[in-house]
């Protein structure tokens, strides 16, 4: 027996939720349904922001808002114009869920729950009448003249129209090769870096502002760096695998880092200022206290990183432990082993060609009533809530399109 709709939305997650609320919002006539493979819909939400939902971000303006894309900056540059974050968060407020800004600019669900963001949607979707059909394994897909039929593992759908939103699925990404979509191959992103390093080993939980840069490359970073017990994380080394998801793939994940703990003074300033604290401080011992705005536990590494003995005082540093200090504290370098992923938000870059998506409506170029939603696509942003961002717009404009 084959199960019609005007619309199926293949993937339970958010893109797909969205998407579909929007398109029966604005067309109750239209019969849509969400077909999801595993048991649950709306997994990664659950998970998602330490389980509070990272919705969006605080970025309300949309060509600030393109930079955090690593890929897809240019494309998205249109629809953000359209569907921005303020949209996001009026229309959550709309729907009966008030989102908040935290001091880093990410936004979530007031009641820090993202099981929020889940009741609004299946609330949603039972109110419109949409079919949220679970344990619906796509098997293939076959375009016939004016519809596509879909078979999984236990139906058959027929619909007019068919809506891919599911994410980093390789299984789908075969299909629509036969159907003559180029695939930008996935690689890891978002990830921390494994170093072993005895600087580092007795500090993990110290953070500090710093600037990185990757050896023999243009790939450089300032933000927050995190020391933990497997090497580095926070917003400085996230941005950089990031943006260097394809580069670190291809160097198989070994490379070497440069950190500046100091973030913009170079090496020639900090070695001045050294020089004042050496007359200041003379009596002191330089491993101490850290005159700087730097742990102490961090400063007390570097400094005895640099050759200075932990009860050498500041009068007696030679010309060259200076130099050396000046060094660890701007240009320490690191080796890079392997990576870890990010808590447990595990992102892709790769997914159907950009040039084969009319980001106007988000219709394949190559097949009429083929349309996509969310991560399939090669987009994937920095953390913060910006990939949530990519499947709320995607899912606006297709449900527009519609």
């Amino acid at each position: 027996m084959n199960q019609n709709f005007d619309i199926i939305i293949v993937g339970g997650g958010a893109a797909g939720f969205f998407t579909a609320i929007n398109i029966v919002e604005k067309n109750p006539k239209l019969k849509v349904a969400i077909l999801e493979r595993g048991s649950e819909v709306l997994s990664k939400v659950r998970i998602s922001g330490g389980g509070r939902c990272n919705v969006t971000h605080a970025c309300f303006e949309p060509n600030e808002l393109v930079k955090y894309y690593p890929r897809g900056e240019k494309e998205l540059r249109g629809p953000f114009h359209q569907f921005c974050s303020g949209d996001t968060v009026e229309w959550f407020s709309n729907h009966g869920v008030e989102l908040k800004i935290e001091e880093d600019g990410r936004m979530f669900p007031v009641s820090n729950s993202s099981q929020t963001i889940i009741d609004c949607f299946l609330q949603a979707t039972q109110k419109l009448g949409i079919a949220v059909l679970t344990g619906q394994s796509v098997q293939s897909i076959f375009k016939k003249e004016n519809h596509w039929k879909v078979e999984t593992t236990s139906e058959n759908y027929i619909t007019e129209k068919l809506i891919l939103a599911t994410g980093s699925n390789t299984k789908i990404w075969d299909m629509l090769q036969n159907y003559g979509h180029a695939i930008v191959t996935p690689v890891p992103s978002l990830f921390t870096f494994n170093i072993k390093d005895a600087r580092i080993k007795e500090l993990p939980g110290v953070s500090a502002i710093v600037s990185v840069k990757i050896k023999d490359t243009k790939l450089s970073s300032t933000g927050p760096l995190l020391i933990t017990h497997w090497g580095m994380s926070g917003p400085a080394i996230l941005k950089l695998s990031a943006w260097g998801a394809r580069t670190l793939h291809d160097k198989n994940y070994q490379f070497t880092i440069f950190v500046n703990w100091l973030n913009d003074i170079d090496a020639e300033d900090i070695e001045k200022n050294l020089k004042d604290l050496k007359q200041e401080h003379a009596k002191k011992a330089v491993s101490k206290k850290s005159p700087l705005e730097l742990s102490n536990r961090l400063w007390e590494s570097l400094v005895l990183a640099s050759g200075i003995q932990a009860e050498t005082k500041w009068a007696d540093l030679s010309k060259i432990q200076l130099q050396n200090l000046a060094n660890q504290l701007t240009n320490s370098s690191f080796q890079v082993n392997g990576k870890s992923t990010f808590k447990e938000e595990f992102v892709t870059a790769g997914g159907i060609d950009l040039k084969e998506i009319n980001f106007k409506t988000m219709e394949s170029k190559l097949h009429k009533n083929l349309y996509f939603a969310g991560e399939i696509m090669n987009i994937d942003a920095v953390t913060g809530g910006f990939n949530f961002q990519n499947a709320w717009t995607s899912g606006f404009i297709l449900a527009n399109g519609i």
